[in-house]
């Protein structure tokens, strides 16, 4: 069944509007019938069964028939905070990122990152990521969009998340030796309804700069297993593990 996300100012008591872009996907690309039926997401988070009332050319009216009584939203507030990596990887890792229950990005510039832009094309980025969150939100099911904040430096990035409960980094460093602090040794801590954040380098990692004003700033770093993980599959392994250890472990 086919899932829309609709601002709240489209709702009402026992009836939704589906508009723009989303009107278009009902009547032009599914071809909407009245009477058919439709899963709508209300920005707080909760979702609805409905059904199509009536169709215009701008505008379809759909009648909530039910409240979806469903548990989707990892128990945890995840936040990738990415280094701007170089080609579509940044793309890459906002899709499936949305798919793991990320609840929110934070693209970075870093040192190493070879990738330079300016507010222009900053702007553009920002519009079509915001469109790659929603849909992958749609395709999973998810009952809320994450956030995609503006690109930012990393001492942006660490006033940002001052409050988080939960602070570290990938260093790829702690690989390669014998003392490091483990992921697992992570996860065993964080508690349910946390807020943490993982900073992921772009290629190349961290500059010792970064490194040193990290740890400075209380953010731990940590080992994402003994292997050297590309840019774009390290958040995946943080966001895989979390739904493991909150939502396989134990069912």
């Amino acid at each position: 069944m086919q899932r829309y996300f609709v601002p709240e100012g489209n709702w009402q008591d026992e009836k939704l509007i589906i508009s723009g872009d989303d009107a278009h996907h009902v009547i032009r690309v599914m071809r909407g019938n009245i009477g058919d039926k439709v899963i709508c997401n209300h920005p707080s988070g909760y979702a609805v069964f409905g059904e199509i009332e009536s169709i215009d050319q701008h505008n379809v009216t759909v009648l909530i028939t039910e409240r979806l009584r469903e548990t989707v939203e990892l128990p945890v507030h995840v936040t990738i905070a990415h280094g701007l990596p170089k080609g579509d990887k940044l793309e890459y890792v906002l899709q499936k990122g949305t798919e793991l229950g990320a609840s929110e990005f934070i693209p970075f510039s870093a040192d190493r990152s070879v990738v330079k832009w300016d507010e222009k094309k900053a702007a553009k980025k920002l519009s079509r990521f915001a469109k790659i969150v929603k849909e992958a939100s749609e395709q999973s099911h998810r009952n809320r969009i994450p956030n995609v904040t503006p690109i930012m430096s990393i001492n942006g990035l660490i006033d940002e998340t001052n409050e988080f409960d939960v602070k570290i980094f990938a260093y790829e460093n702690e690989a390669k030796t014998d003392r490091f602090v483990s992921f697992a040794s992570v996860l065993s801590r964080l508690k349910t309804d946390q807020q943490i954040v993982v900073c992921i380098g772009p290629e190349g990692g961290f500059s010792d700069n970064e490194v040193t004003l990290l740890k400075k700033n209380d953010f731990q770093s940590v080992r994402l297993g003994p292997r050297i993980l590309r840019t774009e599959t390290a958040p995946l392994y943080v966001l895989a593990s979390i739904s493991y250890q909150f939502e396989e472990l134990g069912c």
